[in-house]
């Protein structure tokens, strides 16, 4: 591996107006593709295997045409304190807005609430219904206008006017200016960590490069492969943290490598055929963590992994070939200014904080041990009260018409009103199925927990029904949970009593089973990734106890960053400083999620910090120095590549959604924990204790594993190779 490796990055570094060109080709023609292939569809909504899920399906069968997928809007209106909304004032008002929005071209209707019925028990809320022809993306800024501004007269009236649904809803962005600091955070650490410009920017413009590439190819084959517009919300992430990380290593190897005396093209080779084996591997990992969200068994996280999988392999590709190409370009611009001043390109590496740090733990490494699991243990206590489900309106911050609209209906209507139950009836069996369907309605009508239920309407055949239960409480508490539960439970007794057939969806439910399959699912994945990354290691550290070791480390932090956003989203600790206004349960996805992407992200660190001890040791040092030696060229750029991560994710705690905060929180603390308490404490800990016992490997496995030479020692490591012509000028322009 190594030796190839090098001559691939000695290869790119000579070619590299041929690899710089077949880069920019391949981007140009992904971006033509991207930019002539057909709109995707947005498809990514099935969720098979939940019984939501079967019951939507049953529905569309046998009432086609009825899902339809046009906006709505939900206009709540709420009458001044002391007052009706049934007054002749406020009818003719709430009227009037109903006549007006309706005319609208694209609507197709509007339903008033003294036609439907819509009007709270007090009298003082009611809502009105307006369906369109399109949906929200279709939807014309005339059309919204005109809603906008019906709702705008209202209000001079007196009346306070929400309003809920797809037709105005915000969608979540990203942190705004808070994202666009973190970048700035990013940059700002890499110019410190290198002392050169040309440093720090090279690994954003490669990543930049490799994420565009990957954007352009998911663009172009979306339609193809039936990926959706979401689809490359995690490529992109992946792919600029990864991209910067990967370049950020071979950089840094290359510098190291120019210290020695080497010059710019074998330097550039050794860090490929070193640095660049790591980043194989890391890459490899990230790989198996996301080709593993497959397991979920939910087709939009599988596209959205293998999607983020192949910009991962881009951000490879990428850091292996058009880095040394680059390097080639100005291979004097990367290092510090204190070097290019000097007379010769060499510098020893002596002590540095990376080299302290090591040897505190290995002199103390009991104590950091314990205090490290201690207190990420303590951090994942909260993981036991974890209660997953899909926030809605109600997590929406209070300045949005999203949010009060959602308030003011649960304050007139009651806290279940915002998620009915619909229970989809399938009577094809029984022998009187309106009889069979009035007995089910009033079984689950007279359901502790249910207040109300609606007429049931039944499909033209007459051998399918559908109607509404109003639960109690709000979506998604924990009762609502239990409510559908006992419903589903007590099933088989009303089937067997009616001869029909009922099953439980609607968006509540739906969201209930989503969190059910992902919760459930959380196990086999972890199982799997982790499984697999272990073999993985096992090949790359040719040890048993390092891989195991790796994946402990993993789980506690992973675990502890759970356990804080439980602790600040769930229960509300310091939420006030995240301007976090309402706490509920985390978001069905985020524990996949978090495990997907801190698993690559926390391998990286692994590979790239026990490579470098590996190397150490397999070249001569004792296994302490192997871990001094590791924290004095690793821990550093480690360090940094952590601190980017961190930034570029905390902008998105500046975001005004709830769900983009937790993102952005639980990504950022993860990453906090993994790199600064589990590899910069926990891992010199536990490989101070095992001493000789952290290289072990059984004989017979040795043999059946195959053999990668990762830490380089197939290419002989002279101090300085002898010079070709091309290499001799270098040296020459290096004393520039």
């Amino acid at each position: 591996m190594a030796t190839f490796l090098y001559r691939l990055g000695r290869l790119t570094f000579r070619r590299r107006w041929l690899v710089t060109f077949l880069w920019v080709a391949v981007l140009g023609a992904v971006g033509f593709g991207a930019a002539t292939a057909p709109a995707a569809s947005d498809d990514s909504n099935s969720m098979p295997g939940i019984e939501s899920q079967r019951a939507f399906d049953l529905m569309e069968q046998r009432f086609p045409g009825s899902a339809a997928d046009g906006a709505n809007a939900r206009i709540v209106f709420v009458a001044p304190d002391g007052q009706k909304i049934t007054t002749a004032g406020h009818r003719a008002t709430i009227d009037h807005l109903v006549d007006q929005v309706g005319h609208g071209s694209q609507v197709a209707s509007a339903v008033s609430p003294f036609q439907a019925g819509a009007i709270s028990k007090d009298a003082t809320t009611a809502y009105a219904t307006v369906t369109y022809k399109v949906t929200a993306d279709d939807l014309t800024d005339a059309g919204k206008n005109a809603l906008e501004d019906a709702m705008a007269q209202a209000r001079d009236a007196g009346l306070t006017v929400e309003v809920g649904g797809t037709a105005l809803q915000t969608q979540p962005a990203a942190g705004g200016s808070a994202e666009a600091i973190g970048i700035a955070i990013a940059a700002l650490v890499l110019i410190m960590t290198f002392g050169s410009l040309a440093a720090a920017g090279l690994p954003l413009l490669t990543a930049i490069l490799g994420v565009g590439v990957s954007m352009a190819a998911i663009m172009a084959l979306a339609s193809a492969l039936g990926l959706s517009a979401t689809t490359g919300t995690l490529a992109t992430m992946l792919g600029l943290a990864c991209g910067i990380d990967y370049a950020l290593f071979i950089v840094s190897r290359y510098r190291e490598e120019r210290a020695k005396g080497h010059p710019a093209q074998e330097a550039a080779a050794l860090a490929t055929g070193t640095a660049g084996s790591a980043v194989v591997f890391a890459g490899l990992t990230v790989v198996i963590a996301l080709a593993g969200l497959s397991v979920v068994g939910i087709p939009m996280l599988t596209k959205m992994g293998l999607a983020a999988a192949g910009a991962v392999v881009v951000c490879v590709l990428i850091a292996l070939t058009l880095v040394p190409a680059v390097l080639g370009f100005w291979p004097n611009a990367v290092l510090s200014r204190k070097t290019r001043r000097s007379s010769r390109v060499q510098e020893a590496v002596g002590t540095n904080g990376g080299t302290r740090w090591a040897r505190f733990v290995l002199r103390r490494p009991v104590p950091v041990l314990l205090a490290s699991v201690a207190g990420l243990g303590a951090l994942a206590l909260p993981v036991m009260d974890l209660q997953l489900g899909m926030p809605g309106a109600e997590a929406k911050p209070t300045s949005t018409t999203e949010r009060r609209a959602y308030d003011a209906l649960a304050d007139g209507f009651g806290p279940g009103f915002n998620g009915p139950l619909t229970i989809v009836v399938d009577a094809k069996e029984a022998a009187e199925p309106k009889a069979a369907v009035k007995s089910i309605e009033e079984k689950i009508g007279a359901t502790d927990g249910i207040v109300s239920v609606s007429p049931a309407r039944f499909n033209t055949g007459g051998d399918t029904a559908v109607f509404s239960a109003t639960p109690s409480t709000a979506p998604t508490s924990e009762q609502t949970k239990d409510l559908v539960k006992h419903i589903r439970a007590e099933r088989p007794g009303t089937e067997t009593a009616t001869g029909a057939e009922f099953e439980v969806t609607g968006s509540t439910a739906m969201n209930i089973d989503v969190a059910q399959k992902t919760q459930d699912a959380l196990i086999p994945y972890l199982v799997v990734v982790v499984g697999l990354a272990i073999l993985l290691l096992m090949v790359v550290f040719r040890s048993v106890l390092v891989p195991v070791k790796a994946a402990v480390g993993f789980l506690l932090s992973v675990l502890a960053a759970l356990g804080s956003v439980v602790a600040v989203f769930q229960w509300g600790w310091g939420a006030g400083l995240l301007g976090v206004e309402t706490t509920g349960p985390i978001m069905s996805m985020m524990p996949i999620f978090l495990v997907g992407i801190v698993f690559g992200l926390a391998m990286d660190y692994e590979v790239f910090l026990v490579a470098r001890m590996r190397e150490a040791h397999v070249h001569g040092d004792s296994p302490h120095q192997a871990v001094v030696t590791g924290f004095r060229y690793s821990a550093r750029v480690v360090v940094a590549a952590a601190l980017i991560m961190m930034a570029v994710f905390s902008g998105f705690i500046g975001a005004g959604e709830s769900m983009i905060k937790m993102i952005g929180f639980g990504l950022a603390i993860a990453v906090l924990f993994d790199a600064f308490v589990v590899r910069m404490a926990f891992v010199p800990a536990v490989l101070a204790l095992l001493g000789k016992a952290a290289w072990w490997m059984p004989g017979w496995l040795d043999k059946i594993l195959p053999r990668v030479d990762v830490e380089g020692e197939a290419l002989g490591r002279p101090a300085v190779a002898a010079p070709t012509v091309d290499e001799g000028r270098e040296r020459e322009t290096a004393r520039v």
